[in-house]
């Protein structure tokens, strides 16, 4: 009989990526990150264990977006009072707050339940090119150049 062999992973190889979302197309790169936050790019993945990655995205706010997209997709959200349902275009929530877009993209595409919603605090999104994560020494992403 063949037993599985679960390898649970250490506090030393908690590892941290950066991705430069600069002139990147919305849809690819958020697959591609909601991938590494699963953890399909290990060999070692089970699709219940959460895999220790963290990623770190830049320049949210230079995302792009094909078609029309900018103006007529729309971003929802409801206050939980009765007509507080407010309705954004990604240019507006753009100017708002960029990194939500990215946000909601890549929470989307996360299991809808505990697991997801721990690996989504694995996920930190920053509209410029700063960030305060330097002392984690990240990896830099590679990505296909789509």
């Amino acid at each position: 009989m063949n037993k599985t062999i679960l390898n649970i992973q250490e506090k030393e190889n908690y590892k941290w990526f950066i991705v430069d979302a600069e002139e990147k197309n919305l849809g690819r790169l958020s697959s591609e990150i909601s991938k590494v936050l699963l953890g399909k790019n290990q060999p070692t993945y089970s699709p219940s264990n959460s895999i220790k990655q963290s990623v770190i995205v830049i320049n949210a706010d230079k995302i792009v977006v094909t078609g029309k997209k900018s103006t007529d997709k729309f971003y929802r959200r409801h206050s939980g009072r009765p007509g507080g349902l407010t309705i954004e275009t990604f240019e507006e929530l753009n100017k708002r707050i960029p990194s939500r877009i990215l946000e909601k993209a890549i929470k989307g595409m996360l299991p809808k339940n505990r697991l997801g919603r721990t690996l989504f605090t694995n996920l930190k999104v920053y509209p410029g090119t700063s960030h305060p994560h330097e002392a984690q020494k990240p990896e830099i992403l590679k990505l296909d150049k789509n």
